[in-house]
């Protein structure tokens, strides 16, 4: 049973039905940044993590994590520069950090252009 400090993996989730094929389908359909970041993470390359990508957690679709490390990974592009939806990633950083994970957030353009940077950031994280 989990407490009101667990997250919630699974299809116990009531809104899962919902989430389920939208994750299925942004798993299928890559931004360039995340197709980089996931060649960087899967297959536990990067520290030995094993990270899982477009994954629903309490009512959520991050967009990579490490569940035993509790560490999200999130990239944002260009919506993410509109100020409401600013105001959400703050809400939902603060309500996943609350259910004790840590949340990295890097822009499209930090991937691009300082890769090693960004995950020299997930690496240390990993390594907390």
């Amino acid at each position: 049973m989990l407490d009101d400090q667990s997250p919630q993996f699974t299809t116990t989730l009531p809104q899962w039905d919902n989430l389920k094929p939208l994750a299925q389908e942004m798993r299928h359909q890559p931004t360039p940044s995340e197709d980089i970041i996931w060649e960087s993470v899967r297959a536990r390359r990067l520290n030995g993590a094993k990270f899982r990508r477009q994954h629903a957690i309490d009512g959520f679709i991050v967009d990579f994590v490490c569940i035993e490390r509790r560490l999200i990974i999130e990239i944002d592009g260009e919506i993410h520069q509109d100020v409401d939806q600013q105001m959400y990633d703050v809400e939902r950083q603060m309500l996943l950090e609350a259910r004790g994970f840590r949340v990295l957030r890097f822009t499209n353009e930090q991937v691009f252009h300082w890769l090693q940077a960004v995950l020299d950031d997930i690496g240390a994280a990993i390594a907390e």
